[in-house]
């Protein structure tokens, strides 16, 4: 059966790491929803505008399998340049991304939640409701999946973004701040720190070396609140439906 993961924030989840940069992950047990199908992973996972490349949830697949030694899928939802306020619950990212991993759990055991946002929302007014908004948006999340323990991940912005745009964003640090406040204070939610890692030339999105690093840190993470391996029963027709799927491919 295959464990699945949802993919959701802003370019930096969707990845604009260069193709070609880094080696290719070379794992056949790797995955991605494509038309509530799953098909085997190519790059860009995420292809959520043309110059979409290298992401995080690469290496944090290949991790996740190679330890659990499942077929792992990729539920690709990030789309690039988003506020927060637009992955609002009835929005059309929201719907769209709870859409799609009720399409996924169908075919797969849901087994956490993978979140990178807040460039967007680097300025003093939004940074400063950041964590009651994303905290809602988590909160939803489970709500409407019906799954109130699932695991979620969230991912610190980098310090490159001091850089950026004559210092556009430079309430970054608030952003990190409420993404570590809510990771500690909301139950089975974890941390990834971005320190070190390193950016493109844009100092906006991470190149492609620190993504690998980036999306094994987003795995030790998860581990520290990863679910029992039997925490979602499913129905002996979903998983034929899953394993008959497999098969086609």
């Amino acid at each position: 059966m295959v464990h699945s993961f949802l993919l959701i924030g802003q370019s930096n989840m969707a990845g604009r790491g260069v193709i070609g940069s880094v080696a290719p992950i070379e794992n056949p047990r790797l995955y991605v929803s494509r038309n509530a199908r799953w098909q085997p992973m190519f790059v860009p996972v995420n292809p959520d505008r043309p110059f979409s490349g290298i992401s995080l949830a690469e290496s944090f697949a290949d991790a996740y399998s190679r330890d659990h030694d499942v077929d792992v899928g990729l539920i690709p939802c990030a789309d690039g340049g988003t506020s927060l306020a637009q992955w609002a619950p009835g929005g059309l990212l929201y719907d769209h991304a709870l859409m799609q991993a009720r399409l996924a759990r169908r075919t797969s055991v849901l087994r956490g939640i993978l979140w990178h946002q807040g460039e967007s929302d680097c300025s003093q007014e939004a940074s400063a409701v950041y964590a009651e908004k994303l905290c809602e948006l988590i909160r939803r999340l489970r709500h409407d999946l019906e799954m109130p323990e699932i695991p979620v991940v969230l991912g610190a912005l980098g310090d490159f973004l001091k850089e950026y745009d004559e210092g556009t964003r430079r309430y970054y640090p608030v952003i990190n701040a409420a993404l570590r406040q809510v990771a500690e204070t909301q139950a089975a939610t974890a941390f990834a720190p971005a320190d070190g890692l390193s950016a493109k030339p844009d100092h906006l999105h991470f190149d492609a070396k620190s993504l690998r690093e980036f999306g094994l840190r987003y795995y030790a993470a998860y581990r520290t609140v990863e679910p029992p391996a039997d925490a979602e029963p499913i129905t002996g027709r979903e998983n034929g439906f899953a394993r008959t799927q497999m098969e086609q491919l």
